[in-house]
């Protein structure tokens, strides 16, 4: 393993102004794509003299900073808060350096498109889980821990904005967040084309390790934020383009899987952002040859227990999302945020949100 690297940006986790404003596609796009601008790690991926790609490190010291202080300037809460309410896509900070990620500080970021099935047998959701439906996304893949490499436990995520195939001239483009990852404490997978990601997934604390101090202040703090910090829902996603005075229908769970079987790259050492890389490019060409695709499938049904684990789900596949590009980047672990869903007690219902304070911009919540 390579040295970690600990030069963050540094900043307040709370709202700024700049959480006030979202930006367009055009703009996020360039922010992470554009390697005259990204902060890309590398000038050509997996070309000879290229440096390995960094790793920042989830330390306990960032996550629980504050707690002590009964929560007046607890960390992890606060970020967890800006989180929900934040409306920003890029987070450039005083100093245009971005701020430091507390959790998931290593990922990669994938651009392509979103595709719901035309065909409509057993497919009555709403919004861009509608049959036929298809938008750009923008996503992070990311490490929950400090191993990237595969053959070890470690916890995955996917988090994307959906956004429709045009810009609404004049304005920023209108879009969707959706949150989904393994195991939260960790599941042994020897690539990433054996992870399976979802929005609800199970918590097995004890796979964690010597992390399961600070996974248990990040439980903390995610539970003082927000009514259920295991589980995103979708109703972003089955609200954009909904016709209105139509009513919401989303399902409760989502799961991506990476379709087909591509190759493991490079055995059981691997780093997850270069395996990605590995799928899509070859090493020394800056040009994609092969897309990433992931099956999108969903359900209606299923239950998490008293002990955080999830059953009961009857997965149908209805989409894919397929990925054409992806790129490491100081913007894409520094600047680039997405918004999490805040908890509904119906997700089908705007007005049944468990803690209304969480829609309003501006000055925090009190703890």
């Amino acid at each position: 393993m390579r040295a970690a690297l600990y030069s963050y940006p540094q900043g307040k986790q709370e709202m700024t102004a700049e959480d006030l404003q979202p930006s367009t596609y055009a703009e996020i796009q360039a922010a992470l794509f554009d390697p005259k601008v990204s902060g890309q790690y590398y000038k050509v991926w997996g070309a000879p003299g290229e440096a390995p790609l960094p790793l920042y490190q989830q330390t306990f010291a960032s996550i629980a900073r504050g707690l002590i202080f009964f929560w007046r300037d607890f960390a992890i809460l606060r970020a967890a808060r800006r989180t929900l309410k934040s409306q920003a896509d890029l987070r450039w900070g005083r100093d245009g350096n971005g701020f430091r990620r507390l959790v998931h500080p290593i990922g990669i970021c994938l651009e392509g498109r979103w595709s719901i099935d035309t065909d409509t047998s057993g497919n009555d959701y709403t919004g861009y889980f509608a049959p036929g439906k298809s938008g750009r996304v923008i996503a992070r893949y990311s490490l929950g821990g400090n191993d990237p490499r595969n053959g070890r436990n470690r916890s995955m995520g996917l988090i994307g904005k959906l956004f429709p195939l045009e810009d609404e001239e004049g304005k920023p483009t209108p879009r969707a967040h959706f949150v989904t990852q393994e195991d939260l404490g960790g599941a042994f997978t020897r690539s990433i084309t054996e992870v399976e990601l979802t929005n609800s997934p199970p918590v097995t604390l004890l796979k964690r390790g010597s992390g399961l101090f600070a996974f248990l202040i990040v439980i903390l703090g995610l539970s003082r934020a927000d009514n259920q910090p295991s589980e995103r829902q979708l109703y972003q996603v089955a609200e954009l383009g909904k016709q209105p005075g139509t009513a919401t229908n989303a399902p409760r769970f989502m799961r991506l899987r990476i379709a087909g079987a591509p190759p493991v790259i490079d055995g059981n050492e691997a780093d997850f952002r270069d395996e990605i890389l590995g799928l899509i490019y070859d090493p020394g060409d800056e040009v994609p040859k092969r897309p990433l695709l992931f099956d999108i499938e969903v359900s209606k049904e299923g239950e998490r227990t008293r002990f955080q684990k999830v059953k009961g789900q009857k997965w149908t596949r209805i989409g894919s999302i397929l990925f054409n590009k992806a790129a490491a980047s100081h913007n894409g672990d520094f600047v680039v945020h997405f918004q999490h869903p805040v908890w509904r007690n119906d997700r089908n219902d705007p007005k049944s949100m468990a803690r209304a304070e969480l829609s309003r911009l501006g000055p925090e919540a009190p703890a």
